[in-house]
């Protein structure tokens, strides 16, 4: 059998595993985008989608067959995709796009009936699985998740790393582990589980009030967690734990077993019933627990209270916030003090898409607190900004001009909060559609700001409100409005999200309640033009009482301005106009104690009334 490595080309890679393949009569293989924790980044050791077609986006499945490849990925990486996939023999499916055909059809069209169908069942949940055996039924296909067919012919595959993990300290957690775990028992009780699986590493580092590096930009571990009414077992690599650490977790009546025990204690789990989300856990697990068990499917109830942030991490999402504000004006100040040179002295900026995120980074590294960035920096300048999630590399590295715009979606990681912020800006001259457009994103990002609404209502339900000016013009934006935010945690966190379409959602969106951190980020992209899009983060709060029952509405936590640049007042109605004017002043109030003479008259101008 062939091995191959990094240095391969592509198609390489590709002969190799069909070598494999054909010798394990296997007629196609499944390679998704995850780990065994369902992590939305990957380590470099579960890079198997990424190394089998050269794609690097963060989400995509590619199906190779004995005579076909094929990735499908969303509409946030269609332009960079194919990019990647060119020369490669690898077909783009756009997928969710109409006529596009789905994994399941592109089977039953490729492969006669009882073909045999790999994946490895460590790295797809146990309801994707269990979608694709009834979306495939008619195909009798015999699908195997007990391979590993990439790790066979990968020789220079990273290992798995574990990192230090540590204590995150109660004056930022607000609640000790001892009370978390105690209220999950509660929960447990009440939904009739005698135990509960974790395999979310952001909901098991909530829980255990840790913190870890074992995924970029996401302070968590790789770890396992069971609960049970008299036990709390947590499985992870002991020697990335202090002897200190370890006799804390006892101490609170924890117990810190080998990470890669889990599965054999799986196998003989002695509980009737077992609580997990099918969504979340990994075919391998449902495949390891006794036949017998009971299961309860649900959100994972550690997941939905990480969600609804308490009073000391909305302290600190306030605090959080206001050092990224201050350090997103200064770079602000910097950037556009930079394009106006350049445009009166008709000379180059000096900046780059990558040295801007540079100076963005360093800005940051400067507040107290900073832990580093929650994800990697988009920097798109002009047509690169259509691109939905684009990363600049030293090949696609764009100078930027003093015209157009550039789109900057970025983040921080304090100790006290985790941040995430879209800010288009204006370096140059624009034309009056880009100006419309502009404006109309902004309306959008508004309306769903000022939101008021009756208790019980989901993104679902309020989804509208962000792309309603769009839509009037016939326009769109492919990609969801809203996230959950975690608490110097990951940057996108379930269970709330807003977006219009919940056909997909299971369970369903879960209400709004008060303290659920979630960001606003309508857009507009024109593929090789330009790209916009607004984003800032909204804590939930409860609004009046009345007659008609509780009322909610959002706080806007984020404290940088708009581009005014961008704006035609007379396109926005009155009322967006006020709340405008009302947030630039909430922003200089609370920004300009914090900075320097000229960047604070800087930011004067920048918040002015319109």
């Amino acid at each position: 059998m062939t091995i191959v490595t990094s240095t391969h080309s592509v198609p390489e890679r590709i002969a190799a595993l069909r070598e494999y393949m054909h010798a394990k009569a296997i007629d196609a293989c499944i390679v998704p985008t995850g780990d065994p924790h369902m992590s939305e980044y990957t380590s470099d050791h579960y890079q198997t989608r990424a190394f089998i077609t050269g794609f690097t986006g963060s989400a995509g499945t590619a199906v190779i067959t004995m005579d076909d490849a094929g990735l499908w990925t969303d509409s946030r990486y269609f332009l960079q995709a194919a990019d990647h996939l060119a020369g490669s023999g690898v077909t783009l499916y756009k997928d969710r796009l109409p006529g596009t055909i789905k994994i399941h059809e592109y089977l039953l069209q490729k492969l006669p009936p009882g073909s045999t169908v790999s994946v490895d069942g460590c790295l797809v949940s146990n309801a994707w699985a269990e979608n694709l055996r009834r979306d495939t039924s008619a195909g009798n296909f015999n699908l195997r998740t007990d391979t590993d067919p990439i790790g066979e012919i990968w020789s220079d595959r990273p290992a798995v790393e574990f990192h230090a993990v540590s204590e995150y300290p109660l004056q930022y957690a607000g609640v000790p582990r001892t009370e978390k775990i105690a209220a999950i028992r509660e929960d447990l009780a009440k939904a009739g589980a005698d135990a509960l699986i974790l395999t979310q590493l952001s909901d098991i580092a909530w829980l255990m009030n840790l913190r870890g590096g074992d995924v970029m930009c996401n302070p968590v571990f790789f770890s396992y967690v069971i609960i049970t009414a008299k036990q709390a077992l947590l499985y992870a690599d002991a020697d990335a734990f202090a002897s200190e650490l370890v006799e804390a977790l006892s101490h609170d009546g924890v117990a810190l077993l080998p990470y890669d025990r889990f599965y054999d204690d799986l196998e003989v789990i002695d509980e009737a019933s077992v609580m997990l989300d099918r969504e979340t856990c990994s075919e391998l697990i449902l495949q390891s627990l006794p036949k017998d068990i009971r299961i309860i499917n649900e959100y994972s109830p550690a997941m939905k209270r990480k969600a609804v942030k308490n009073p000391t991490e909305i302290e600190g999402i306030h605090s959080a916030h206001l050092k990224d504000g201050v350090a997103m004006c200064k770079f602000l100040y910097w950037l556009k003090t930079n394009a106006a040179k350049a445009s009166e002295t008709q000379s180059d900026m000096g900046i780059t898409e990558i040295s801007a995120a540079e100076r963005l980074h360093a800005f940051r590294g400067q507040q107290d607190l900073f832990m580093g960035d929650s994800f990697e920096a988009i920097v798109g300048y002009g047509p690169h900004a259509a691109i939905v999630h684009y990363c600049a590399t030293p090949e696609t590295d764009a100078a930027l001009e003093p015209h157009g715009m550039v789109l900057i979606d970025s983040g921080g990681q304090y100790l006290d909060g985790t941040t995430d912020i879209t800010r288009t800006i204006v370096l140059g001259p624009l034309s009056d559609r880009e100006k419309t457009l502009f404006t109309a994103v902004l309306r959008g990002h508004i309306n769903l700001a000022k939101a008021v609404f009756p208790e019980g209502l989901s993104g679902e339900n309020l989804d509208y409100l962000a792309h309603e000016p769009l839509w009037q013009m016939g326009l769109d934006y492919r990609h969801g409005t809203g996230h959950g935010v975690g608490h110097y945690l990951n940057v996108h966190e379930d269970p709330n999200k807003i977006y219009w379409d919940g056909t997909n959602c299971s369970p369903p969106m879960p209400p709004f309640e008060e303290g659920m951190l979630s960001s606003d980020e309508p857009g507009y992209y024109e593929d090789n033009a330009f790209g916009i899009r607004h984003e800032s983060l909204l804590l939930c709060r409860k609004g009046d009482l009345t007659d008609y029952g509780q009322f909610m509405c959002f706080e806007e936590v984020t404290l940088v301005p708009f581009d005014l640049e961008g704006i035609l007042p007379e396109q926005m109605q009155s009322d967006e106009i006020e709340y405008l004017n009302q947030y630039h002043q909430m922003v200089y109030e609370q920004i300009s104690p914090h900075l320097e003479d000229e960047e604070r008259n800087w930011l004067r101008a920048a918040t002015r009334e319109i």
